[in-house]
């Protein structure tokens, strides 16, 4: 059963939000409130506290575990544009629009895999394990020896991004 979790007359354009929303859409709960805490946009605190009630919500009325939930949809929709406006040259009046967005979250459960009956395993001393680990392994750094670091190449590559379209 999804738990449908819904925001309305945010303060953002649709444009905008959509943007932290392409990140979360179809991630775990955890992976999208990590995603949603360190993404540095202005959207993403009301979607966190969205995604926080669909949680809570899902938890008290569906008592589903927050651990077995992902993002199964999320939508922006355009919401009603608050008109103003800004004076302009010989007594004009330019119109600003103010957007507003509609957002929706579908939160569902992961579908639980049917787990193949695990192979037998010959048991084998741990003893002999750790001998055989040890004899594999080799040290890669000596207490004595120093580190020997790669020569950078001379000309480093700086790649820049272009900030407007």
């Amino acid at each position: 059963m999804p738990v449908v979790a819904k925001l309305k007359y945010l303060r953002v354009a649709p444009r905008k939000v959509r943007l932290v929303a392409d990140l979360i859409r179809g991630k775990s709960v955890k992976e999208a409130q990590t995603l949603l805490r360190f993404t540095v946009k202005k959207a993403n605190e009301p979607v966190l506290k969205l995604l926080k009630s669909a949680i809570a919500s899902a938890r008290n009325n569906f008592q589903l575990e927050e651990s077995n939930l992902y993002i199964c949809k999320i939508s922006v929709d355009e919401g009603p544009k608050y008109k103003r406006h800004m004076p302009r040259a010989r007594g004009q009046a330019y119109e600003i629009q103010k957007k507003t967005s509609h957002v929706t979250l579908l939160l569902d459960e992961i579908e639980k895999k049917k787990r193949k009956k695990a192979k037998k395993v010959e048991k084998v001393d741990a003893v002999q394990e750790i001998e055989e680990i040890k004899k594999t392994e080799k040290p890669k750094f000596k207490p004595g020896q120093e580190l020997v670091r790669p020569k950078a190449d001379k000309g480093l590559k700086r790649i820049f991004r272009r900030k407007s379209f």
